[in-house]
């Protein structure tokens, strides 16, 4: 599972996702890739699963890149338990994403392999996405 190897502070707030992506909008690495066209939180567990799905769908051919990284902690109180008394305890970590923000790219598969491996993985992902191809692309018949 996806998570920091050590933060500065243990607990952070939850901040407001305003607006559409500036950074991580543009395809810097493959040729497809998924873009998310709304704001939440992914679970580092979701990423995981997402790229479970992509590489075994291209059977370990070509690349994938995860263009996102879960480094916000998100705390729980426990069940049942009354009002004020602190923060809970961290629960685990989350990448915060807008609408725009390039979530997986892949590269060294056809486009028809890429296609269906990266809407399997989207499937696992609680935004909707849209499949993008690089603007120079062209498919080369083997």
């Amino acid at each position: 599972m996806l998570q920091p190897k050590r933060t500065k502070f243990r607990r952070m707030q939850k901040g407001r996702m305003k607006g559409l992506s500036g950074r991580g909008n543009q395809l810097a690495f493959g040729s497809f890739g998924i873009k998310t066209l709304e704001a939440a939180w992914i679970t580092g567990r979701q990423i995981e699963a997402a790229r479970q799905a992509i590489v075994r769908y291209m059977k370990r051919e070509g690349q994938v890149w995860i263009k996102i990284f879960p480094d916000k902690p998100i705390t729980k109180k426990p069940a049942e338990v009354r009002m004020g008394k602190g923060k809970g305890a961290p629960e685990g970590f989350v990448a915060p994403v807008t609408p725009g923000r390039i979530l997986f790219e892949a590269e060294g598969v056809p486009l028809s392999v890429a296609k269906e491996a990266l809407r399997l993985g989207a499937q696992k992902l609680p935004v909707a996405t849209k499949f993008i191809i690089r603007k120079d692309f062209v498919e080369t018949q083997d």
